[in-house]
């Protein structure tokens, strides 16, 4: 167990995405008991344990799905002969023939790194957006035009980032050229709106595409009639926030596109890649979540 932790606080501190499943309750017979936990990354990897081969696909499909998503989920897994817990509001329930009555409740929460803002320029809206950020759980780095893109150059940091660019010179376009070629999700000019059109159409004279450009949110932040450099910095957290909250996830860092497959015994869904029980029937494969339900299958 210190070790599972230790290596969550590990993964925190680099700012890579996980999932926590926890066994929170059980009916027997079953293997794992409440308590129970194991840690899945997102490529699939799994550390710990939460239960055998049938619970095992289920908590780490389930956990990708969070890390997608960033809602944590409670899975009821119900063993042949168990009683129904579709009375507990928001359990997503998936059957476990193989545990032959047996019952486990699995809590999967997700762990995602901070929202990263990036501050490109400098200026009192600056200063007062890495206050306010930073109060706002985010991660916060001020830096040139150059290494903004390089940081944004890594998937896993440009599908948080946001990028907020005040250099308040003819460099804006020169930085939000580099900045809008990158994947990063929100990128905005600090600027007063006349400004701003005149430097989206240069941009546009330099050959960047609509659809790139459409990204770009010039001026920043959310017409609240602001004026103050700290009433500008609230407009524009408020949009990352807005953007960040509306915007559909991607799939997980990583995701596995592995084939699956039904276990026509006990209906769970198996990764074709990895399953070790399978026969073959009419020239085709059949795959088993376990050896119980292959020798059912067999006879």
């Amino acid at each position: 167990m210190n070790e599972l932790l230790a290596l969550a606080a590990e993964l925190l501190g680099r700012g890579e995405p996980f999932a926590l499943a926890t066994v929170v309750r059980c009916e027997a017979p079953t293997s794992a008991k409440p308590g129970a936990k194991a840690l899945v990354r997102a490529n699939g990897s799994v550390s710990g344990w939460v239960g055998g081969a049938c619970a095992e696909p289920v908590v780490v499909r389930e956990a990708l799905a969070a890390l997608a998503d960033g809602r944590p989920r409670l899975i009821g897994l119900l063993g042949e002969g168990a009683r129904s817990v579709g009375r507990t509001a928001g359990m997503i329930e998936y059957p476990m023939t193989c545990h032959s009555g047996g019952t486990l409740e699995i809590y999967v929460e997700p762990h995602l790194p901070k929202p990263l803002l990036i501050l490109v320029g400098h200026g009192p809206v600056i200063e007062a957006l890495a206050s306010f950020a930073a109060s706002a759980a985010c991660s916060v780095l001020t830096l040139g035009a150059a290494d903004a893109a390089a940081t944004l150059a890594q998937p896993e940091v440009a599908r948080r980032a946001s990028v907020v660019v005040a250099t308040h010179a003819d460099s804006d376009e020169d930085a939000l050229e580099r900045l809008l070629s990158t994947d990063a999700g929100y990128v905005s000019l600090v600027a007063s709106r006349r400004r701003a059109a005149v430097i989206v159409e240069r941009l546009g004279q330099r050959g960047i595409g609509h659809e790139r450009l459409a990204r770009l949110k010039a001026p920043a932040g959310l017409d609240i009639g602001a004026e103050s450099p700290e009433e500008i910095a609230i407009s524009i957290l408020a949009e990352i926030i807005q953007h960040r909250r509306t915007i559909k996830p991607g799939p997980p860092l990583e995701l596995p596109l592995a084939e699956s497959a039904i276990d026509p015994i006990c209906g769970m869904t198996v990764d074709v890649a990895t399953a070790e029980h399978r026969s073959e029937r009419d020239g085709r494969l059949v795959y088993f979540c376990c050896k119980q339900c292959k020798r059912t299958f067999d006879r």
